[in-house]
């Protein structure tokens, strides 16, 4: 049986909200664009004492709840109609960064500047959650013609054991996107579709895998 949420302690409301979406605090401090142990102070440690309106919005969007719940100021529920609204889509933060598909951008800093909404039917039918996806620009022209320089792309950071395909990757401080072959225990190779750069083969201690790339546009 669902345990019934009192929303009556934001903090208690929304570690029962995270629970049962099963999206851990790190992962949703970083949906706010946040550092990833700021909503754990927030929860276990009541600092700040209070969401930020911003981050209060985003949340409540995130879980198709009133913002009151989470400590807001306007009516403690919203319409069950409202609700239901609201649930149905879910914001993707859009982080300061981008992913180079050229010869290497300098990783900087990741807050997010926006948004994309997606429907929460949607990324359940690819097998996405929401909390661990975030969405940045690509820059260059490697991935061509796959990806092009300015699309956006969502990056999926589910936990798994990697497979071939294209992902997102740190290399030093610099952020890039690459088809990456892991068919060899010991080697790692960075796969540019644009035949004109030369694969790069690396030890896999050398790199850190960010996620995969699960969905891109881009302009025609």
């Amino acid at each position: 049986m669902k345990r019934s949420m009192e929303p009556s302690d934001p903090r208690h409301y929304l570690m029962q909200l995270a629970s049962d979406r099963g999206a851990s605090l790190s992962s949703l401090s970083a949906l706010i664009g946040r550092n990833t142990t700021y909503l754990q102070q927030f929860v276990r440690k009541g600092s700040p004492r209070k969401l930020e309106e911003g981050d209060r919005q985003t949340l409540a969007r995130f879980f198709g709840v009133s913002e009151a719940a989470l400590g807001g100021s306007e009516d403690k529920y919203l319409p069950t109609a409202a609700k239901s609204r609201v649930a149905q889509w879910l914001d993707i933060p859009r982080l300061n960064i981008d992913a180079s598909a050229g010869p290497g951008a300098v990783a900087g800093g990741e807050a997010a500047i926006g948004a994309f909404r997606f429907a929460a039917s949607w990324l359940r039918a690819q097998g996405l959650n929401a909390a661990m996806l975030s969405a940045i620009a690509v820059s260059g022209d490697s991935m061509q013609n796959t990806l092009y320089d300015g699309d956006e792309i969502l990056v999926d950071r589910t936990p798994r054991i990697w497979q071939n395909g294209v992902h997102v990757v740190r290399l030093g401080d610099a952020l890039l996107v690459k088809r990456l072959d892991l068919t060899r225990p010991d080697r790692v190779t960075l796969i540019s579709d644009n035949a004109a750069y030369p694969k790069l083969d690396l030890p896999p201690a050398e790199l850190v895998i960010i996620g995969r790339v699960a969905w891109k546009c881009g302009r025609l």
